[in-house]
């Protein structure tokens, strides 16, 4: 779908509550973007914010960066914030998907132009004309990682049965949602049926959290070929507690999604057998793009995609320089 936004052409103010990370740009006729980021403490998201403040340098933009520190009224408040100060276009990476109804709603009433990043909102199909959505398909993501989780497990000679643990991201994520459904639809399909799913639970992208629910799956004895985790970071969790009961990790195929720069690092130590690199940086500049774009009036695609990569240690050295 294209579109034909509408333009914010407010004057910027600059008296802006405090805790906002400003990057500054060069030119004094800069435009002025508010983004509101649901965590600054993930890695993934600091990739994301550091693909925002390299493009944004590059195109003389000023950003105005905001932690929401995972608090959805927080997140509705620095975009309403952003209108009352005159931002010209707002990004958003939301904490929780199903609350993106109230932000789409406050930018449409100010008539500023906002894309969201990463996280899809939940009325996705039905963003007013001067807003966009910036991610990779979810629907690639845990469908490349379980493909191959098959396949490696397949190569093991595990195709009479194998066990499979799954650790989920916050559960009020489409993200995780959609990244569990795909395992689940592999796992559906004829070549890929031996597999069964013995437990889940959510580690809410947390590697310290990840730790702590395997350790006590280890504890309790639990049969397991393979670890399917929604993102590197619960995946590293479960190496850490595996490596700590003494498992062997060629034994195990443990996969992640993101292929992050730790990550990549265990896929070369020989823990994560799996990841699928999602771009962070390129996420993050294609929304400072998207939201150039809708304010300067120009057609958009409402869902811009950035394609998932599936990364093995057969091809982990291409990525190790591009996060």
């Amino acid at each position: 779908m294209r579109l034909g936004p509408r333009l914010c052409t407010a004057a910027l103010g600059l008296g802006l509550a405090a805790g906002f990370a400003t990057v500054p740009a060069t030119g004094a006729q800069a435009q002025m973007i508010g983004v509101t980021i649901a965590e600054f403490n993930d890695n993934f998201l600091t990739l994301l914010r550091n693909g925002m403040s390299e493009y944004a340098a590059e195109h003389g933009v000023e950003l105005i960066v905001e932690d929401a520190q995972r608090d959805i009224g927080k997140q509705l408040s620095q975009i309403q914030n952003f209108v009352a100060s005159g931002a010209q276009a707002i990004i958003v990476n939301a904490v929780d998907t199903d609350a993106t109804v109230a932000m789409t709603q406050a930018a449409e009433q100010a008539g500023v132009p906002l894309v969201y990043v990463n996280y899809q909102p939940i009325n996705v199909d039905t963003l007013p004309d001067n807003q966009a959505f910036v991610a990779s398909d979810e629907r690639e993501s845990g469908t490349l990682q379980t493909q191959e989780v098959c396949r490696q497990l397949r190569e093991a000679g595990k195709e009479d049965g194998a066990e499979v643990l799954v650790l989920m991201g916050e559960l009020s994520s489409y993200s995780s949602r959609q990244r569990t459904e795909d395992i689940r639809e592999v796992i559906a399909t004829p070549e890929c049926s031996f597999m069964t799913i013995t437990e889940e639970q959510t580690a809410n992208w947390q590697r310290a959290q990840a730790l702590d629910i395997m350790t006590n799956w280890l504890s309790g004895g639990i049969e397991y070929d393979a670890v399917i985790a929604n993102n590197d970071e619960m995946a590293l969790g479960a190496i850490q507690a595996m490596q700590s009961a003494g498992v062997a990790m060629d034994e195990k195929v443990v996969a992640g999604i993101d292929a992050t720069q730790d990550g990549l690092a265990a896929m070369s130590a020989g823990a994560l057998d799996v990841t699928v690199y999602q771009d962070a940086k390129g996420q993050g500049q294609g929304s400072i793009e998207t939201a150039l774009k809708l304010i300067n009036g120009e057609e958009v695609e409402q869902k811009v995609y950035i394609p998932f990569e599936l990364v093995t240690p057969a091809n982990m050295d291409d990525y190790a320089a591009r996060n």
